[in-house]
Formats: structure tokens, C-alpha cells, sequence
């Protein structure tokens, strides 16, 4: 029955949704970028120059930003004539697109833009606009990126994912649930999780018995980890997708051993969704250099013998609001062969700056760092923040106010935060006028050092 489904979901479904009823091209796109990943490497590279130099030339007719940065610098898209000439532009930074938000949208666009804002994993939210046509271009790349991990459309998931954060209407409840269902998947809320309920997640998984998990790695190596110390074991999975934190080679092995399945890497982030991703051969993450310029260029503190460096992304389906050459804080390490599988799309050896902090309690609950973009992407009139947690009962969190913080956003904070740690953690949240950065340049959204914590504090 659930392959059944599957099937007509993808085949006539969704595409009555997606193409009939909402007039998507999603699925044209999808067919597209099916047929582009098989190219040859020099194709894919051929191809994303003429879709750079497109983009480029739009940007010197309709973007007031880039007209002016460019008119500074005495440089046209004519002076462009290769990759290494795009590297020289200047980098586009959060600080950049806050204080230029209306010169970075295109002249022709600015009133039909859709709009989404950053949780703000660096612990600096961000609003940003894009095109109909860019999102249906996500999604394809986005669905194409999943089927390489054995989830394409319509593959009933189980997302170990974080819920939304204060009290949605109900009509919007029942939407979006109506929405999962169609998609084949349950939505489980791993802000909850403590020791004491590990088993409801596991029964959750036996419950629905999902082809593919999929959801935050911290939350899921938890779990993984609390199963093979119980001996508990789940329905099998053909398969789990990590996504929201870098998962490393030790905690895939947990993954695997616990769920019996293999574990697939992702790298993405709101502003582009999926960036890279792992095919079957897991021999690094495929960048969808169809869709995007990934560089890498190095950090002023990096060693001289390495190779990570800072993820530099320009979107390439995004006309609306262009991000050319965005520093997107993270870090990472290129591959220099080519993948077995037989696509040419170049790979990443790794992702290297995406690991946040998780936060413990004294009474077992340990909350994932992923928590914390969700709860101050809705808070109104905060800049920047950063959670810091020294002692197993204090949690500090340091905050950049703007123009419209108040008492109400105090109140969500502390209320928001309640609901998830309850009671056994003292909270304490400090004005501040900048966020100390590390040395790689980065602020870290949360810090969790227990080194004075006993284990059996951090096991209770």
C-alpha cells in the first residue's frame, strides 16, 4: 500500500498540485536537473558559466546594489570573462543584505517577491526576497538532492525535526498537517526529547514505519546511541538523511549500527536550501553546481597547507534578490576526484562548520542547538544572540537589541524556553552591544562547555 502510493503520488498526485492547481514548475525543473547531473563535468561547468553570466548582466540592468558597487569599482560583466575574474568581486555578507535590502532587489521585481527570514544559526537573523521560479528551482534541486539517499517524492519519512516555536492558529495546524499527510510523512518534535522519553520516539518509528528518517543529527544520534545501550530496536529504514548539523564518520556509525540503514549527508541553509548532498557511493557531497557557484575560498586564519575554506555561494536562479558571492559563515573541505556514481557534479570532502552545541539539563533533557534559530527567528526586534552555558543548571543568553524589542519579546523568550527545559535550569539573558566573534570569524549561536559537569550529571 505505502509503495502504492508512493507512486501515484509522484506520478499524478502531486503533479495536479504542484503543476495544475498552483501552476508550479517544479516538476520541469525536476526533469531538468535529472537530465543535467548526468553531464560531464566540463558541461556542468560550461553550463553554470552561462547561467552566471546571465545572471551577472541582469544584475548590471536591475540591481541598484550591484550597479553601484560595480560602477565603484570600474567593473562590467564584460570584465568577467572567467571564475577566477568572479572571484575578485567582494563578498556579500548578512551585515551587507540588512543594510541594502531594497538596492539588492531587482528593480522590474520588487513587488512580486516572496520573502522567508534565517533562524540564524551564525546568531544574526536575516529577511530575504527570491522568485516564484527560484523556489520551484529549490525544490526540484532539492528532491533530486534526496533521491540520491533513496527518498524521492511522495516517500513516506519519518523528520526527527523541531517544531514551531509560540501558538500557531489552528486552521494553520490543520493545514500543515494535511500537507505532511499528502507528502507521506510525520512530523515528530525533537525540541521534547529527554532520557525518560526515548522510547515514545522509537515507538513513533515502529508506529509509522517510514522508508526514510530524516532530521536534525544531534537528535538522532541521541536516540541512535540510547538504542544500542537498551538493546531497543526499531522498524528498518531503507535510510537516514542528516541535515541541520554536519555529521561526522563516528556518529554515522552509531546511526547505521542503531537503525540498521545507511546515513546520508546533507549541507544546506535557508537562504539556498540544498547545497550538497551524498549519493550512494558516499564518496563526498555532490554540489549542485547546476544551480549554484559554491567557492572556497580560505579564511585569513587558516593554515597555509589547507584546503577549508569559508562556503561562498551564489545563487543562480535568483533574480529577484541576487546573492552573488555570499559568505555564508560556514566551513568546508573540497574533494579533488571525481564520484564512481558517474555525475559531474564536483563533491565536497566535508562540512565543517555546521556543529552547534546542544544544551543540557539537570534533569536529563538534552535540547538540540537547532532549537535556538527557530525561537529567535520569530522573536521580534533581535539582532544578534548567542546561548552560552557554563553550569549544568545556568543557561546564559546575550542579546543585540533592535529598534523593536520589548518586554513581549523577553516574555516569548523565557516562555518559549520554559516550555521545552521546564523548570531545572536558571535563565539568564543579558543586553549587549556586540557578540564576540571566534577566530575563524564566526559567532557561535550556542556554546555549551560543561568540562566542571560529572557524566553521570550529563546521563541522569
Amino acid at each position: 500500500m505505502s509503495q502504492w502510493y508512493e507512486s501515484t503520488f509522484r506520478k499524478v498526485l502531486f503533479p495536479a498540485y504542484e503543476s495544475g492547481l498552483r501552476h508550479r514548475d517544479t516538476l520541469s525543473w525536476l526533469d531538468r536537473y535529472e537530465h543535467d547531473q548526468w553531464l560531464a563535468p566540463e558541461q556542468v561547468a560550461q553550463l553554470q558559466w552561462v547561467r552566471l553570466k546571465q545572471l551577472l548582466e541582469h544584475c548590471a540592468r536591475e540591481v541598484p546594489y550591484y550597479q553601484k558597487q560595480w560602477r565603484e569599482l570600474g567593473v562590467t560583466p564584460d570584465d568577467i570573462r572567467s571564475l577566477d575574474d568572479f572571484a575578485k568581486l567582494p563578498l556579500l555578507t548578512k551585515a551587507d543584505i540588512r543594510a541594502n535590502l531594497d538596492d539588492l532587489k531587482a528593480v522590474s521585481m520588487r513587488d512580486s517577491l516572496l520573502y522567508k527570514a534565517t533562524g540564524g544559526s551564525t546568531g544574526e537573523p536575516m529577511r530575504f526576497g527570491y522568485t516564484r521560479e527560484s523556489n520551484s528551482r529549490r525544490h526540484a534541486v532539492m528532491w533530486r538532492g534526496y533521491a540520491w539517499a533513496g527518498a524521492p517524492l511522495g516517500t513516506r519519512s519519518l523528520l526527527l525535526w523541531g517544531a514551531g516555536v509560540g501558538n500557531q492558529p489552528w486552521r494553520q495546524r490543520v493545514r500543515e498537517r494535511l500537507y505532511h499527510a499528502a507528502f507521506s510523512r510525520r512530523i515528530v518534535n525533537s525540541f521534547h526529547m529527554t532520557e525518560a522519553n526515548m522510547a515514545e520516539y522509537a515507538d513513533a518509528i515502529d508506529e509509522f514505519k517510514p522508508r526514510v528518517l530524516l532530521g536534525y543529527t544531534g537528535p538522532l544520534i541521541r536516540l541512535a546511541q540510547w538504542m544500542l545501550d537498551s538493546g531497543r530496536r526499531v522498524y528498518r529504514p531503507h535510510s537516514f538523511i542528516s541535515c541541520g548539523e554536519a555529521m561526522h564518520d563516528f556518529q554515522r556509525d552509531i546511526i547505521e549500527q542503531a537503525f540498521g540503514c545507511p546515513a546520508f549527508n546533507t549541507y544546506g541553509c535557508r537562504e539556498f536550501m540544498l547545497v550538497a548532498a551524498e549519493c550512494e557511493r558516499h564518496e563526498g557531497l555532490h554540489v549542485n553546481s547546476d544551480h549554484m557557484v559554491v567557492e572556497l575560498p580560505k579564511t585569513a586564519d587558516a593554515p597555509v597547507d589547507g584546503e577549508t575554506g569559508e562556503v561562498v555561494v551564489t545563487d543562480l536562479s535568483n533574480y529577484g534578490m541576487p546573492f552573488i558571492r555570499y559568505a555564508t559563515t560556514d566551513l568546508a573541505t573540497p574533494a579533488h576526484h571525481e564520484c564512481s556514481c558517474g555525475r559531474g557534479l564536483p563533491l565536497l570532502k566535508s562540512v565543517d562548520g555546521r556543529v552547534l552545541d546542544a544544551i543540557h539539563t539537570p534533569d536529563g533533557r538534552v535540547l538540540p542547538g537547532m532549537f535556538f534559530p527557530f525561537l529567535f527567528k520569530e522573536t521580534k526586534g533581535v539582532d544578534r544572540y548567542q546561548v552560552v552555558q557554563h553550569q549544568l543548571d545556568r543557561l546564559d543568553i546575550s542579546i543585540v537589541r533592535g529598534a523593536a524589542f520589548d518586554d513581549d519579546s523577553l516574555a516569548f523568550i523565557r516562555s518559549e524556553i520554559h516550555k521545552v527545559l521546564g523548570d531545572s535550569l536558571e535563565l539568564n539573558c543579558h543586553f549587549v552591544d556586540e557578540i564576540p566573534l571566534t577566530k575563524s570569524g564566526k559567532t557561535r549561536l550556542t556554546i555549551c562547555d560543561l568540562s566542571g559537569a560529572s557524566p553521570d550529571q550529563l546521563t541522569h
